[in-house]
């Protein structure tokens, strides 16, 4: 059988107290004798903090059994209840029982007096609730600091699978709108579909890369947005242009990735193209450290079906990130969309990260 080996709090504050305790005992039981006989140094101190010793592992032993039968802060009441019991039934009239030992075998000629009851029993009560008191406060706080950590666990984990949610939307959504164009360019052009094609393959393999991280720099970015504008131009040819003006000092920032290709696809998807009216689309960063998306609104004579699936995975990704300055500004001319550029990457949970959590918390 395994010993208990009590926390360090109580085996430090045990170790700290018990000499004190032990002469605070010996000077009831002999008085001033204690300072100029020492036999009492010799014998009765050692004794005394043996008893003490015995005394304090029983009940640190007790304690922990109760602990691990009303572990949770909902059941605060019913572990004190029982702390409470031991203190008053047990371990207070553990210390009188030393003063009826001490006169029942004359130790070093003691002889009971009922003043030394008295003050036994004060001395008894006082330290065991002090150290009853001291070792309930840090055993809620430990577990009130467990039940923060699980919460943030649980969140961090949630927050993470909904990050992963949002990231599969871009796939299928991009892919399903790229397969449409695709399959209008067959019937019409069918070099251009080739090429189209081509292009659409370098695209996603890069689309696969930066959708795996969440995360991408500017830089990496504006040259996604190259290329996939590519795509653009081999259907619509002058009917849509691009304009990309950024300061390179920013190229190091970080956006959600795929921002720019969602803003981009619902700008195309929402607005009327012609070459005699193209649809110019314009990014650019500002001072604020922001990177910002803009277009002429040129308005469909028959509105486009759509859930602004693209607005809101954008937004609820900053809002995971922890985000703030994402924006949606438009009037009759034009529509613009802000989004903050973040200096840092944020802290993301790994799959390794994932299961070790996943464990802890069950």
């Amino acid at each position: 059988m395994k010993l208990f080996r009590p926390p360090k709090l109580e085996l430090y504050s045990f170790l700290f107290s018990m000499p004190l305790i032990s002469i605070a005992v010996n000077q009831i039981l002999y008085n001033n004798r204690l300072w100029h006989d020492h036999r009492i140094w010799l014998l009765s101190f050692p004794l005394i903090f043996l008893i003490g010793a015995l005394s304090w592992y029983s009940h640190t032993c007790y304690d922990n059994w109760v602990e691990r039968k009303f572990p949770a802060l909902n059941q605060s009441r019913q572990r004190i209840f029982l702390k409470c019991m031991v203190l008053f039934l047990v371990m207070t009239p553990s210390i009188l029982l030393i003063f009826f030992v001490y006169d029942r075998f004359s130790i070093l000629g003691y002889q009971l007096q009922t003043a030394h009851l008295y003050k036994g029993f004060i001395t008894g009560f006082s330290v065991n609730l002090v150290f009853e008191t001291l070792y309930e406060a840090d055993y809620i706080l430990g577990k009130y600091k467990e039940s923060k950590t699980e919460k943030e666990t649980i969140h961090q984990l949630s927050v993470a699978e909904e990050y992963d949610n949002l990231k599969s939307q871009v796939n299928p959504h991009f892919l399903f709108n790229c397969f449409n164009t695709l399959s209008s360019l067959i019937s019409i052009d069918k070099k251009k579909a080739e090429i189209f094609l081509d292009e659409l393959s370098k695209v996603y393999r890069y689309l696969l890369r930066s959708n795996e991280e969440g995360i991408s720099t500017v830089d990496n970015e504006i040259k996604f947005i190259q290329s996939y504008f590519k795509l653009l131009k081999t259907r619509h040819g002058e009917a849509v242009q691009l304009n990309i003006q950024t300061d390179q000092q920013l190229d190091g920032y970080l956006v959600p990735s795929l921002s720019l290709q969602l803003l981009v696809e619902n700008v195309v998807k929402h607005n009327a193209l012609s070459k005699s009216n193209p649809l110019v689309i314009d990014i650019f960063t500002t001072a604020g450290k922001k990177l910002v998306v803009s277009n002429n609104r040129q308005c469909l004579s028959v509105k486009a079906p759509g859930n602004k699936v693209g607005l809101q995975n954008i937004k609820a990704k900053y809002e995971l990130l922890n985000q703030q300055g994402f924006q949606v500004i438009e009037d009759e001319k034009n529509f613009t969309v802000v989004l903050p550029l973040i200096w840092k990457p944020p802290v993301t949970i790994t799959e390794k990260e994932k299961k070790h959590s996943i464990k802890n918390t069950k």
